[in-house]
């Protein structure tokens, strides 16, 4: 009778069913699972616990532990049975609705193997190294374990196929930061920046998620042959923007005018009647324009140039030429400084003609010539 009845039961179950079992049992390669309204066992071998590879059942299920399960093969006296396969399908339908969605979603690294990182999904998905972040990673191994947000990039059940992507995340929720802060920006801000990269044309400086250009005339008040001479990939700068191009998404940035002005000070670092060192710059028809700090040209105008009358200041003056200068007077406001050279230069006596008497002209010749004779005959 009992055998009778055990037929019947065997028989009630086909390959594909799907049952509902409570785990009874978690041995190391299989679990034991009650199946409801039967008095067959239910056997899930080790390697239809899960999608992933795992080394041991009590990694997958507990017992206790009540699982949707699909029937893979009836023997006699117990069904061997597939969780793997039920999550797979619910898997499968969920992950499309994701990808046709685009969703975000997030899940826990699992793994990490040869190329990328490994989750469990219901199937496995494969982030590719190169998917993980916008910047490149050398050591994934503190990855495992870790919650990340990922999309789906590509799915293809036939070949249970999934490449998920946190890059993809990351970069897009950049380009969000990233148009509000291009509506966010005014010409004549004042920021704080890190620099990023240098190029001949000048220095790229991150102001929170987006770069904007500081052109080399722009790095500082004095002339700047190159780039790294005046700063260095890293350094946290202050920029002011200049202009905002949205639709093409650059960014015009300063260093230069966040900068004290070279003239700032001026009137304290050389008052009226401070001797300067200088170069000549120009030469201009009513004066020459000396350079007598970085950035800072002062004019002496011709009449200052030479006590001696001069028509052009090419008659006396270089360009390049080095001389000293007296600051006669300073405006920093209007970023004027008149300048003397005439005023450090001794005048020279003028030439005066003596005419001596007509009487006495022939007279000293001859006495001259008659003390020497007698001197001879002496």
């Amino acid at each position: 009778m009992s055998e009778e009845m055990n037929q019947v039961e065997v028989k009630s179950f086909e390959i594909g069913d799907s049952v509902t079992g409570t785990v009874t049992k978690v041995e190391e390669k299989q679990v034991i699972v009650d199946i409801a309204d039967s008095k067959l066992d239910g056997i899930i071998p080790i390697s239809e616990l899960s999608s992933l590879h795992i080394e041991k059942a009590g990694d997958a299920v507990e017992e206790g532990q009540k699982l949707e399960l699909e029937v893979l093969k009836v023997e006699e006296d117990a069904l061997i049975l597939s969780k793997r396969k039920v999550d797979a399908k619910k898997a499968w339908s969920e992950l499309q609705q994701k990808f046709e969605s685009g969703e975000i979603f997030e899940a826990e690294i699992k793994d990490v193997v040869k190329g990328g990182l490994v989750v469990d999904l219901g199937v496995r998905g494969f982030v590719p190294a190169s998917l993980v972040e916008s910047h490149f990673v050398e050591d994934f191994s503190e990855y495992k374990g870790k919650t990340l947000t990922f999309k789906i990039v590509e799915l293809d059940q036939e070949k249970n196929r999934l490449i998920l992507s946190h890059r993809a995340v990351v970069e897009e929720e950049m380009g969000k930061q990233k148009h509000a802060l291009l509506d966010s920006l005014q010409p004549g801000q004042i920021l704080e920046g890190k620099v990023q990269r240098l190029t001949d044309f000048g220095a790229f400086v991150d102001i929170g998620g987006i770069d904007g250009l500081v052109h080399i005339s722009q790095l500082s008040h004095e002339h700047v042959q190159k780039p790294s001479d005046v700063v260095e990939e890293g350094q946290e700068v202050k920029v002011k923007v200049l202009n905002v191009d949205k639709e093409n998404e650059r960014i015009s940035l300063s260093i230069k005018e966040t900068l004290p002005g070279p003239w700032a000070s001026l009137s304290e670092k050389a008052p009226k009647g401070t001797v300067l060192d200088g170069v000549v710059k120009r030469l201009v028809s009513y004066g020459a324009f000396v350079e007598v700090f970085p950035g800072v040209e002062g004019l002496v105008h011709i009449s200052q140039i030479s006590h001696k009358h001069i028509a052009t200041p090419h008659e006396v003056l270089k360009e390049g030429q080095e001389i000293k200068v007296k600051v006669l007077d300073v405006n920093e406001e209007e970023g004027r400084l008149s300048l003397s050279i005439k005023e450090l230069a001794e005048k020279e006596p003028e030439t005066v003609d003596y005419e001596l008497p007509e009487e006495s002209k022939g007279f000293q010749l001859g006495e001259m010539i008659g003390d020497q004779l007698k001197n001879l005959k002496n």
